[in-house]
């Protein structure tokens, strides 16, 4: 009985310093992204992938977070108009998003005219981080930029289908396109390979046949299309068509479904390289899809997890910030080395893009296969 009053004042010893405990700083982010207009359905997969983050961080995090949400519907323009919004308005510490490359570029040079950090998950053309070939220091992007594709296609083609010979056909007009084909070029090459053919296109061919000829005379190995699914899909039923019997390469512009629906069989035995698949065995990706599966019932596609990472990314700074603002917050996302994503281990480069693995898809008769991750 003597031991009641000590635990009685201990009881109320802990009582007081609960109750003086001093709340969490609210520190304000800002997600932009298209919530309304065509790409909604991939708005969506990014907006709950950030709440994950989100609500992550807040379980062990030093401050609490505030999230703005704007909508961009995938306009330049809605998307210059969110981001003042958010900066002058709202007064946000940092940003996450936009989705596409040509609101993010717009909107990176808003971010980067009022210092406020911004790290967007999926736009990939190397103007996000860049301006007249010099970096947006307050900019920065969980997924590798369009040129990097390049390098992963090069290195899978030499290293894994032990390729010796490379065609290139590529849109000229293109800055996706033509940059990637540009870097597997110079990558392929590098390793000891032979592009015996480097063919341009306009956006508008639809007859391939003297380029594919004058490729198919030199007899290539692998024949790389960086281009998007519907053109990748025109272009390689027509070299199947002429019997031609290289194996195909692509960049992520072709995950979609159309692909298939598209070229069928002469697709099919294709590889193409991409930033994540759920089938990857990874324990950071094996929690956050079951994580997503749980909270939205399907799996989480490749743009809930490039936001998943951005956002994970951006928190993690914040936490190890001198201050939560915007200056230390910038300051700590360049310093970002190693982060273990749904989508790989990211380090940050000296533009701001990820250097990180890619994961090679294959073509199959009815849907993508993951291969393998594969490295730079």
């Amino acid at each position: 009985m003597k031991a009641m009053p000590c635990i009685f004042m201990a009881l109320c010893l802990l009582i007081c310093i609960a109750g003086d405990a001093p709340a969490k700083e609210t520190v304000k982010i800002g997600l932009i992204t298209p919530l309304t207009g065509s790409l909604k359905t991939l708005g969506e997969s990014v907006k709950n992938a950030f709440n994950i983050a989100v609500e992550e961080y807040g379980r062990k995090g030093r401050y609490n977070i505030q999230v703005i949400m704007a909508d961009d519907g995938n306009d330049p323009a809605e998307g210059v108009n969110a981001v003042m919004s958010l900066i002058t308005r709202d007064k946000v510490a940092a940003i996450v998003g936009p989705l596409t490359s040509k609101v993010a570029i717009p909107v990176s040079e808003k971010a980067s005219q009022h210092r406020v950090p911004m790290i967007t998950g999926s736009a990939t053309n190397p103007r996000v981080t860049l301006s007249d070939g010099k970096r947006k220091p307050y900019v920065f992007r969980a997924c590798y930029a369009d040129p990097f594709q390049g390098v992963l296609a090069a290195n899978f083609a030499l290293r894994e289908l032990k390729a010796k010979t490379a065609a290139v056909l590529y849109d000229s007009g293109s800055d996706y396109s033509r940059e990637m084909g540009e870097s597997f070029r110079a990558a392929f090459t590098e390793g000891n390979g032979a592009v015996v053919a480097f063919e341009p296109y306009r956006k508008d061919t639809v007859d391939f046949s003297t380029m594919i000829a004058q490729a198919a005379l030199k007899k290539p190995q692998v024949i790389f299309l960086p281009d998007y699914y519907d053109k990748a899909a025109i272009i390689a039923r027509q070299i199947s068509r002429k019997g031609i019997k290289s194996t195909l390469i692509g960049g992520d512009g072709w995950d979609s479904p159309n692909l298939l629906a598209s070229g069928g069989n002469s697709v099919v035995g294709g590889y193409f390289v991409d930033h994540y698949s759920p089938d990857r065995t990874d324990e950071v990706a094996e929690s956050f899809i079951r994580t997503y599966k749980a909270n939205y019932g399907v799996v989480p596609d490749v743009f809930a997890a490039l936001a998943y990472d951005a956002t994970a990314i951006l928190l993690k700074a914040i936490g190890a910030a001198r201050k939560p603002q915007r200056e230390d917050i910038r300051r700590a996302l360049e310093a970002t080395r190693k982060h273990r994503g749904a989508t790989g281990v990211i380090t940050f480069d000296a533009n701001g893009d990820a250097m990180k693995p890619g994961v090679i898809m294959r073509v199959e008769q009815k849907s993508f296969r993951y291969i393998m991750t594969v490295n730079p």
